[in-house]
């Protein structure tokens, strides 16, 4: 019996001693990365007009890395931008505190020091400039599509914005959270393109993909991953200053709005904001506020929205019956 013992003993000591291997490895461990490229993004006209779009109205960057107005679509306050700071803590249910990183060209807190490879690398990526993994509330892995043009376009908007000295928390992952995150990161290998701006439907699942409809419009389960089987049928709970919403279902299952609406509705939808700005944007109606960046997206081109609304009529219809707005009078 005491033979038996000892040899159960051991087997158990052993047990510990692998798990507590794993996880100091686990700890140590980098991401998968490769270094960030070498390459001067040449800043141009085309480029710096582009990267404001790109910026600006379709992945609305400024939304998480700015300050802003609690008005109608919580737009950016003016004199923030890039300032980081929009915080991601358990109060809304995440494991640990995140804030969004400070991108203006301040050499302390911001981008002054970073290269234009480190940044495309951290955009497309999800490694920060240390080699290490950057929360998936970065969309880096919607951004990898990014093409290699528009990602070069945003780096030379970025590289305009004026520097803000401000920090933010540093971020916080709780365990075991903080190494499964290491594994989100991988390289992005190979040329990547844009698809032809005329080809409405793949050019407007390029525009959902980055502009992060894919991620808000899907919902998520219990541990934050998003359930693919059920794309783009919303209902992920949004709580922030703004209150609380649940994302719209964007599928064209019977009784949503996209069942209904023609493409000149759908651009219409959107284009109602396109004259509101932070300082002229009303105090939402008690319960129908709203994280969705209507301001910021009614900015974008006609021909975009149309290609945005030409491929959401393809999405798969899944029967997802959503109250936007729960706590509306």
């Amino acid at each position: 019996m005491k033979t038996f013992l000892k040899i159960v003993g051991g087997l158990v000591l052993i047990v510990i001693a692998l798990i507590a291997g794993a996880v100091i490895w686990l700890t140590v461990r980098k991401p998968a990365s490769k270094p960030a490229a070498a390459e001067k993004i040449e800043a141009t006209p085309e480029r710096l007009a582009r990267g404001t779009y790109l910026v600006e109205h379709v992945a609305d960057c400024l939304g998480c890395h700015s300050d802003h107005v609690v008005k109608f679509g919580i737009p950016v306050k003016p004199g923030t931008e890039g300032e980081g700071g929009y915080i991601f803590d358990e109060k809304i249910g995440f494991p640990g505190v995140v804030a969004a990183q400070n991108i203006t060209s301040d050499a302390q807190f911001g981008l002054g020091k970073w290269t234009d490879g480190e940044i495309i690398r951290a955009i497309r990526e999800g490694i920060d400039r240390n080699g290490d993994a950057l929360f998936p509330m970065m969309p880096y892995e919607h951004m990898r599509n990014m093409s290699d043009e528009d990602v070069k376009s945003v780096v030379v908007y970025l590289r305009t914005l004026k520097p803000i000295h401000k920090g933010v928390p540093d971020k916080h992952i709780n365990f075991p959270v903080n190494l499964f995150v290491k594994f989100v990161p991988k390289p992005v290998d190979g040329v990547v393109t844009a698809p032809d701006p005329h080809d409405n439907t793949a050019y407007g699942k390029y525009l959902v993909t980055i502009g992060g409809c894919y991620e808000c419009h899907t919902p998520h389960d219990d541990k934050g991953k998003r359930i693919a089987e059920k794309a783009y049928s919303g209902g992920w709970e949004m709580k922030g200053p703004w209150g609380r919403n649940f994302t719209a279902n964007l599928t064209s299952t019977p009784g949503t709005y996209m069942a209904h609406a023609t493409k000149e509705e759908f651009i219409g939808r959107f284009k109602a904001f396109a004259s509101m700005a932070a300082n002229t944007a009303p105090d939402a109606p008690a319960g129908r506020n709203t994280v969705m960046p209507w301001l910021a997206f009614s900015r974008m081109t006609e021909q975009d929205l149309g290609a945005i609304y030409d491929y959401l009529k393809t999405v798969t219809p899944i029967e997802n019956k959503v109250v936007t707005f729960p706590d509306a009078k």
